[in-house]
């Protein structure tokens, strides 16, 4: 394929001259002497092998060629100004789309306060949540489908970079009116009876608790598992058993029917972050969003208490 040698100030000669129907015109109009001008139309007229004015002593005028290139050059030159006002209103927060991944039980303690007031600084900025779980949120940022995420999972991948923000305990999740719902702590061993309700074996939940487990004498035996938090809850909640679930997964309000009380030999943690791909620069509205949830996440115990 040819080449073809010009600058866009050569494209903007020419739709000046264009516009005005004289050399001496446009050449007022860019600042430039006429010689100046007449260069950079010969210019391109050689770089396209055809002629775009006809020029005579009183007048100058578009050929055919120059007059369908005229159509062409403006469309180009729109699209271009669009283009660049649109990457400074990006960069300036004034539009544009944020997309992150977030496990479910971060979504309702730590988000609303700061969506809300990132929303009230960039009205115009549409902000995307992918509530999924820890594996799904993982591989939505190692994908690019999210520019960060909120996970407990990832630490350990050499391509993602994980910031530490919150450190919550499993505990034991039970309807109000169980036995040991008043109970301020559990040792594992007092609970091994129990009928108990559990993620799958796929899930980042089951793999923490597998692994703090492992030493432990006596496990509990479980009777049913199901594939998200939400979901164990909602069986807990129907009287079907208890289950060891994320501190944050528990409801806050006064009146839910299930309630949670802290696990303990062994106390079983696990930590919760911010992650991002190494070498991947967000994009600016992005980057700020990651900072404000690192600045109001990094402060637990306002939401989380």
């Amino acid at each position: 394929m040819q080449r073809i040698n010009y600058e866009l100030h050569d494209l903007q000669a020419f739709v000046a001259v264009a516009e005005r129907n004289s050399f001496r015109q446009a050449a007022t109009d860019l600042f430039l002497s006429q010689p100046a001008l007449s260069r950079r139309i010969e210019k391109l007229e050689d770089a396209l092998g055809v002629k775009l004015f006809e020029r005579t002593t009183r007048r100058v005028q578009l050929t055919n060629v120059g007059q369908m290139f005229l159509v062409n050059v403006r469309d180009s030159l729109n699209g271009l100004e669009d283009a660049v006002l649109g990457v400074a209103d990006l960069a300036a927060h004034r539009t544009g789309t944020v997309t992150f991944a977030c496990v479910p039980s971060a979504v309702r303690h730590f988000l609303p306060d700061v969506l809300k007031r990132f929303s009230a600084r960039f009205p115009k900025i549409r902000v995307r949540v992918h509530d999924e779980s820890a594996q799904d949120v993982l591989n939505l940022v190692l994908s690019g489908e999210a520019d960060f995420g909120v996970c407990f999972t990832g630490a350990e991948n050499p391509e993602i970079h994980f910031q530490p923000i919150h450190v919550e305990s499993y505990v034991l999740a039970m309807r109000r009116d169980h036995p040991l719902a008043k109970r301020k702590k559990l040792n594992w061993k007092e609970t091994v009876d129990e009928r108990y309700i559990s993620v799958a074996k796929s899930s980042g939940n089951r793999s923490v608790l597998d692994a703090a487990l492992s030493g432990v004498e006596k496990h509990p035996w479980i009777s049913c598992e199901i594939n998200h938090v939400s979901g164990v809850l909602a069986l807990v909640e129907s009287g079907l058993g208890v289950a060891a679930v994320p501190g944050l997964s528990i409801p806050r309000e006064a009146h839910s029917a299930v309630v949670g009380v802290p696990l303990v030999n062994p106390v079983v943690n696990r930590t919760l972050g911010l992650i991002s791909r190494h070498q991947h620069a967000m994009p600016p509205a992005s980057r700020t969003l990651f900072d404000m949830l690192s600045a109001g996440i990094g402060k637990p115990g306002r939401r989380a208490a």
